[in-house]
C-alpha cells in the first residue's frame, strides 16, 4: 500500500484526475481501448468534474461503477445518476457507460446480463475505490449476507448483497475483479477515514473488506 497525502482536497482531485487520465491514455495508445471503474457517493465528484474535460479518446473508454444501489436512475440515491451528471459530460460524454442496474424487481433477476456487460471490459484498466468509516469498499460491507462468497478467489464478476443498516439491495463487483485491476486508487478524505484505513491493515478482509485490495492500491488522502 502506498499512501499519498495532499495539502487539500482540491489538489487531491486535480492530481488524481491527471493520473487517471494518463493511465487511460497509455492503455488507449497501446491497446486502443480502456476501462474505468469508479465509486458513487459525493467524494469523487470533484475528480469527475476535472476528468470530464480531459482530452483523451473517450470513445475507447468503457466506464462502470464499483457498485450500485438497486434503485432507478430517477432516484437521488442512484450512483448512475451521479455518474452521468459529474463524469459523463463534456469530452467524457463520448465514453461508453456499462450499466450496473436494470429495471427488474430484484438485482438477481438481472445479474447474469449485467455481469456479461462488465466481463467484456475486464481486467479493469483504472479502478478508483472509496471507503466508508466501517472499512467497506464498493458494496462489500462488513456483515453483508454473502460477503465471504464475494471475497472468495472464485467469486463471480458481480453479486447482489444485502447488509444490516443498508436501505436497498446492492449489486457489486467482487474482490477478485477489484484485485485484477491494472491500476488501483483508493480515494479517502478526513481524519476518521485515515484512522479506519490504518485499522484495516491489522484486520481480515471479512472484518475490513477494503483490506482485500490494499496490497496493490495507491491511497490518495487529504484532510
Amino acid at each position: 500500500m502506498m499512501l499519498i497525502e495532499y495539502p487539500d482536497r482540491e489538489l487531491l482531485a486535480l492530481a488524481l484526475a491527471d493520473r487517471i487520465a494518463a493511465e487511460l491514455a497509455q492503455a488507449l495508445r497501446t491497446g486502443g481501448k480502456a476501462s474505468l471503474c469508479v465509486p458513487g457517493g459525493s467524494t469523487p465528484g470533484p475528480v469527475f468534474d476535472t476528468l470530464s474535460g480531459v482530452d483523451i479518446d473517450w470513445a475507447g473508454v468503457a466506464v462502470f461503477l464499483n457498485d450500485e444501489r438497486w434503485v432507478p436512475e430517477s432516484s437521488p440515491r442512484s450512483n448512475t445518476r451521479l455518474l452521468r451528471s459529474r463524469l459523463l459530460r463534456g469530452k467524457a460524454a463520448a465514453a461508453q457507460l456499462v450499466p450496473l442496474y436494470a429495471d427488474t424487481e430484484t438485482p438477481e433477476a438481472a445479474l447474469a446480463q449485467l455481469a456479461d456487460g462488465v466481463a467484456a471490459h475486464l481486467p479493469i484498466t483504472v479502478l478508483v475505490l472509496g471507503m466508508g468509516e466501517d472499512m467497506h469498499t464498493a458494496s462489500l460491507f462488513p456483515g453483508a449476507d454473502r460477503l465471504a462468497e464475494a471475497l472468495a478467489p472464485d467469486a463471480p464478476v458481480l453479486m447482489a448483497l444485502r447488509a444490516p443498516g443498508v436501505a436497498e439491495p446492492r449489486i457489486t463487483l467482487t474482490a477478485p475483479v477489484l484485485q485484477g485491476a491494472l491500476h488501483c486508487h483508493v480515494l479517502i478524505t478526513g481524519a476518521a477515514k485515515r484512522e479506519a484505513l490504518l485499522r484495516a491493515e491489522a484486520l481480515s478482509p471479512q472484518q475490513a473488506p477494503i483490506r482485500s485490495v490494499l496490497g496493490h492500491a495507491t491511497i490518495h488522502w487529504a484532510e
